[in-house]
């Protein structure tokens, strides 16, 4: 049990302006597991305060080597309580253990670390012509965080905004914060500067649009649905500050009528059930021509049989329950319509019985699934993977940008020129070619509205410096 009654504002625990809180739920049990303060307006006016200050001060005068200096103490205290953090996430988001450890905890700790480097080696100023392009740190940034990949959606943010030399106030998920608090506690153990970090727990219509809309802050950078990063924009406009968004997903997964079947079906599959398909780029969406649709099935239903569903702390168990019951009832929604509007369901579509506690929900496949189907156009965040057939490479192309999201996507194909052009004609952010692995110093984001803005590596910096000209 972890009882956060506290929220992190300017380098040490504050009580929260009112005695409300916000019980944390096992995904696998449904048991309370933790507590959060609900903070309010006033909460986040303070964390804000604390972070002006920062800036304009002390934090402010750093140097970009000093910053890295912090940034590896930051990744080193992190790995120190990697299975802390892996234990914490596997309980409020129902992540299997082993892959909580190696992604959920270990990613944020790269991440952390790939930007103390970037802090050090990159150039903060260039000419051109007679002038001096001077690239300075953007601000106070609100980052809103979501509860799927929670620590490491958190690094992603606060890690290059104080490479930048920016200072943060986080509003990490209620559903899944107490990675987020324990973030706090690390922060205080290594004895980050006042006000650099400062972190408020709450629900998005309290907290997160109060920062949205706060005058004292520069850029807001969210992630999550896409119906509230058009709130978290609409508010922000009002004070015209910048506004990055990484939104929903509806990736494809195109394999070509030259691909080895097998393993491109297989690795595909299991890529649409990452994180119990709670992963915003997943390959939900698999492309396949027409005349191997139902060997791809059956492979894809092999594939999707051989991840075990379970506790997720059991050793054996590769797909957990969804975050919460709210969640499984927006997966059930999607699979009932899918089943209404034609779709033909090969495999799962409902609760596991022998878990009659948790938020499960079978690995669900569907068949000869069209373009126009719910279920083709707009993001389940579950385990469900639709098999969509076409008929020439240009069709392909054109179902695979037929929604209004472009975030992630993936080719195969026995020929890798081939697999590039496919590739280059998807409209989407990121695009894997032949199971191309995944690179923390790419940048990551959409087009269309998967969202606006990069994040990682270098160009997830960028999106916090300003870019002043002094001429000569």
């Amino acid at each position: 049990m972890r009882t956060y009654p506290n929220h992190y504002i300017n380098g040490a625990w504050r009580a929260p302006a009112t005695a409300a809180t916000i019980e944390v739920l096992s995904a696998s049990t449904e048991a309370v597991i933790g507590s959060i303060p609900a903070g309010t307006p006033a909460d986040a006016d303070a964390a804000v305060a604390a972070a002006r200050a920062a800036f304009d001060g002390p934090w402010g005068a750093t140097t970009p080597a000093e910053r890295a200096g912090w940034l590896d103490q930051l990744a080193a205290a992190l790995k120190a309580r990697a299975n802390e953090i892996a234990e914490t996430i596997a309980g409020e988001v129902g992540s299997p253990l082993s892959m909580a450890q190696n992604i959920q905890a270990g990613l944020p700790i790269a991440v952390t670390s790939s930007y103390a480097k970037l802090a050090r080696e990159a150039s903060f100023e260039r000419e051109v012509g007679n002038s001096l392009l001077v690239r300075e740190p953007y601000g106070v940034v609100a980052a809103i965080t979501p509860w799927n990949y929670p620590l490491h959606q958190i690094m992603a943010k606060v890690a290059p905004a104080l490479a930048a030399g920016c200072t943060v106030v986080l509003k990490p998920s209620e559903i899944a914060p107490l990675n987020a608090f324990l973030l706090a506690e690390v922060c205080i153990e290594i004895g980050l500067p006042a006000g650099v970090l400062n972190i408020v727990g709450g629900t998005g219509p309290v907290v997160g649009e109060a920062l949205a809309a706060h005058p004292a802050v520069d850029l807001v950078s969210f992630t999550g649905s896409l119906r509230a990063g058009r709130r978290v924009s609409a508010l922000a406009a009002e004070t015209v500050k910048k506004v990055t968004l990484e939104l929903g997903g509806k990736s494809a997964f195109v394999i070509l009528d030259d691909a080895p079947l097998e393993k491109a079906v297989t690795i595909g599959a299991k890529n649409a059930l990452l994180n119990s398909g709670q992963t915003c780029s997943a390959w939900t969406r698999m492309i396949v021509p027409r005349a191997l649709q139902q060997q791809a099935l059956d492979i894809a239903a092999s594939a999707m049989a051989s991840l075990k569903l379970g506790d997720p702390f059991a050793a054996d168990t590769r797909l957990g329950p969804l975050i919460s019951a709210t969640q499984r009832e927006r997966v059930e929604g999607y699979i009932a319509k899918g089943n209404a509007e034609g779709a033909r369901l090969v495999t799962g579509g409902g609760r596991p019985a022998e878990f009659p506690r948790g938020y499960y929900v079978q690995p669900t496949l569907f068949a000869d699934v069209a373009p126009a189907m719910t279920i083709a156009q707009e993001e389940i965040f579950g385990p469900v993977l639709s098999v969509l057939p076409y008929d020439t490479d240009d069709e392909a192309v054109a179902i695979a940008n037929g929604t209004i999201y472009g975030l992630g996507g993936g080719v195969w194909s026995a020929d890798q020129g081939r697999a590039l052009a496919i590739a280059r004609r998807m409209r989407a952010g990121q695009v894997d070619v032949n199971g191309g692995r995944f690179n923390l110093l790419a940048p990551f984001g959409g087009y269309k509205q998967s969202g606006v803005g990069r994040e990682l590596g270098e160009l997830g910096m960028e999106e916090y410096l300003q870019v002043k000209s002094i001429q000569r």
